[in-house]
């Protein structure tokens, strides 16, 4: 997997050239550390600005209608260094725009449903699913510009931009806002020998994102470490990806939250949240950080501007 991470990144630093666009990125190894969730509860906001300005964290994806999102973008307005993103909800939340104008996509309380397949080839089969969708799309993108925060990324909760209808919709209305780096959830294993990673069935339509994304010409990382992983980032798992690292631009998100009764969410009942604080806030994992040469930062930061 490391290898593959590595031809991703000479394609993609190929194509540019030919593209002649000038500052490529400088460094042959770059990470960008992304909390998910960010204003989802006042616990997970308190985690993401301990992480930031104590620990590793050095970006968020915003859930401009989660109920703590409004606390999130003050405690972000506070944390100039922190890159704040775009983290999409279209399956498993409440919708933003209101009920009535998007009655094909939520139930009668304004949420969407987890039948991600179901939904997906709504999406893909139903003209009047796809306005709706693109309406509740670009109501996310206005409210995260109303904020006043910039936008360093955009990714969707659950991965959904992977649907084609929901990765057009994303590239289509995202130009409007100045959107200029998407996330591309291609997990690698940073262990050899392991058998993890994606799937070899993903890797034909990952290839097919990537070059929709340059088409677009929107910055990607070349793959992320917390899929497989998820909600269990701790101490361990973060000491062993930053060992086997790859070259390239690599993405490590997770979801910390400060310890407190009750699930952030049912999806989320399983989820260690402390564990991975505890991990974005460990000495051991900013040494080995260091160590990697990595450069670290938001999207902004390991992408030149073109």
């Amino acid at each position: 997997m490391a290898v593959e991470a590595r031809q991703i990144t000479s394609s993609r630093n190929a194509r540019v050239q030919a593209a002649g666009v000038k500052g490529e990125l400088k460094a042959t190894r770059a990470l960008i550390v992304t909390a998910d969730d960010f204003g989802l509860h006042e616990r997970v906001n308190l985690a993401v600005e301990w992480a930031h300005e104590r620990g590793v964290l050095t970006a968020a994806s915003l859930m401009v209608g989660a109920p703590a999102a409004r606390d999130a973008v003050e405690r972000a307005r506070a944390l100039p260094d922190l890159r704040v993103g775009l983290h999409l909800v279209l399956a498993d939340g409440a919708a933003l725009a209101p009920r009535a104008h998007i009655p094909a996509l939520v139930d009668h309380e304004g949420r969407f449903g987890n039948n991600m397949v179901l939904d997906g080839v709504r999406f893909f089969l139903l003209p009047h699913v796809r306005k709706q969708l693109a309406r509740e799309i670009r109501a996310q993108f206005d409210a995260f510009e109303k904020t006043g925060l910039t936008l360093d990324h955009v990714n969707t909760h659950k991965h959904f931009h992977l649907h084609p209808t929901v990765l057009q919709l994303i590239l289509e209305i995202g130009r409007d806002y100045g959107m200029r780096a998407m996330r591309l959830p291609y997990e690698v294993s940073t262990k050899p020998d392991a058998r993890a990673g994606a799937p070899l069935w993903l890797k034909p339509w990952i290839a097919h994102v990537c070059r929709q994304l340059d088409q677009a010409g929107i910055a990607h990382n070349d793959y992320v470490v917390g899929i497989a992983g998820s909600g269990r980032m701790d101490e361990a798992t973060w000491l062993a990806a930053l060992a086997g690292l790859p070259e390239g631009v690599g993405e490590i998100y997770c979801h910390p939250a400060t310890a407190g009764e009750g699930a952030l969410s049912d999806g989320m009942r399983d989820y260690r949240h402390a564990d991975e604080l505890h991990a974005l806030l460990s000495p051991r994992v900013a040494a080995a950080l260091h160590a990697s040469g990595a450069k670290s930062g938001g999207f902004g930061d390991v992408f030149p501007a073109r």
